[in-house]
């Protein structure tokens, strides 16, 4: 599905279905350097039991137009634009990562809109290193080398796709090589900046999931206590030998966590 937000081009993946606005909507939204693709499990069931899609490719990622947004808070605003353009009046919100701070702070600024939020790897603060912002800001290649080291815990790094022949870490580094100069580092740094996960997560009053990686370095579940402590109604998930790559390393545990909250 093409939309048109704020002047530029976005794309949104509905799994090859019909957008009926009058069924209930899931909005998947996506992580530093990654694009709709990494959804590709999670957003084909629920198309395909009854539910409208829009896996959408933040701007300056994947098949979207437009400059990167350089904050979190701008990409929640951004959210509720894409709701706009597509005329859907209340959705629930999936968001990995990146995506998790600005689905919850969409959440907190538009209460009305989200019906259920779901937040896989959230972390406050969501520090970033110094040498991995260093090298993103560069365009330096050793950037996506870093993230994909860190984002995968030892074994999968090995190996362990549930698909014969395909290469887990090998796939993730070909999705951010494909991303435009300075867009990492963008994204990034509003992961670094953002310090109002804990504020925006008191006012959320949506039921609220969240899925956790407990050999995540990216994200550390410590650092999510602080949003699961503020928030009115969480329910908390919690993935073993597993780390920031979440719905690469274990898809169909990601899947039965939102099956069972959606």
């Amino acid at each position: 599905m093409r939309l048109t937000v704020d002047g530029s081009d976005v794309y949104a993946y509905t799994a090859s279905r019909r957008f009926d606005p009058s069924r209930r909507t899931i909005v998947f939204v996506h992580g530093a350097a990654n694009d709709h693709s990494v959804w590709t499990l999670q957003s084909r069931y629920f198309a395909h039991h009854g539910a409208n899609i829009v896996a959408v490719d933040l701007p300056a990622h994947g098949r979207s137009g437009g400059a990167p947004l350089a904050s979190v808070e701008a990409i929640a605003d951004w959210l509720v634009a894409v709701l706009d353009a597509a005329g859907i009046e209340r959705a629930t919100l999936v968001g990995h990562s990146l995506g998790a701070l600005a689905a919850l702070e969409c959440a907190a600024r538009q209460p009305a809109r989200v019906a259920k939020l779901a937040l896989l790897g959230p972390a406050a603060p969501m520090s970033v290193s110094d040498v991995l912002l260093d090298a993103a800001e560069r365009n330096d290649h050793v950037a996506y080398e870093l993230i994909t080291g860190w984002s995968y815990s030892p074994g999968r790094q090995l190996g362990g796709n549930p698909v014969p022949g395909m290469w887990m870490t090998g796939n993730a580094l070909r999705l951010m090589e494909r991303l435009r100069p300075g867009v990492l580092s963008c994204d990034l740094v509003a992961c670094n900046v953002y310090a109002n996960a804990p504020a925006a997560a008191a006012v959320v009053r949506c039921p609220t999931l969240l899925v956790l990686a407990l050999r995540d370095i990216m994200a550390p579940v410590r650092n999510a206590q602080g949003i699961i402590d503020a928030l009115a109604d969480a329910r908390v998930v919690k993935l073993a030998d597993t780390g920031h790559a979440i719905m690469a390393e274990q898809p169909d545990a990601v899947l039965d966590a939102l099956r069972t909250f959606v």
